[in-house]
């Protein structure tokens, strides 16, 4: 008898990878890389300093900055004064960087609508569901330090 545990853990390994090229054919799209559009979204509600921005989307700090420079040289962010930290400014998005964001985002829902349209919403609610309790576990798992 196959392990479920072990065979929904390489489905999701799967399912992530090709989430991951479609996000970056998606944000190719409208001239982005999926980076690029991350860290757009991440910082779309309020502005962050790079190293939030990091701890947000789990990645290393020094990857965000190389992302954030590219943004803002692109004229899709720009660095503000940060009132709490004088030598960690905080990232915003221009008028620019928030008509690429919708852009992308709205290719992205259509996308979505197309490759979910066959399964029914209350399957997608409890896979999510079950999703989120793995991911509460695995945090539990890490501790508050993230690691194990």
């Amino acid at each position: 008898m196959p392990d479920e545990t072990a065979l929904l853990i390489a489905d999701v390994f799967e399912a992530a990878g090709a989430l991951r090229r479609l996000g970056e054919r998606t944000a190719s799209a409208e001239g982005l890389t999926q980076a690029r559009w991350q860290v757009l979204s991440v910082v779309s509600d309020d502005a962050l300093s790079v190293p939030q921005a990091a701890r947000r989307l789990g990645v290393s700090r020094q990857n965000v900055q190389r992302v954030a420079n590219d943004l803002v040289s692109l004229g899709l962010a720009t660095y503000e004064s940060n009132p709490d930290h004088r030598s960690s400014p905080l990232l915003t998005l221009t008028p620019r960087g928030q008509e690429s964001l919708a852009r992308v985002t709205d290719r992205a829902a259509a996308v979505h609508h197309t490759l979910f349209a066959d399964i029914p919403d209350e399957e997608i609610r409890t896979t999510r569901a079950s999703l989120r309790q793995l991911l509460a576990a695995l945090d539990r798992e890490e501790g508050p330090t993230g690691k194990r």
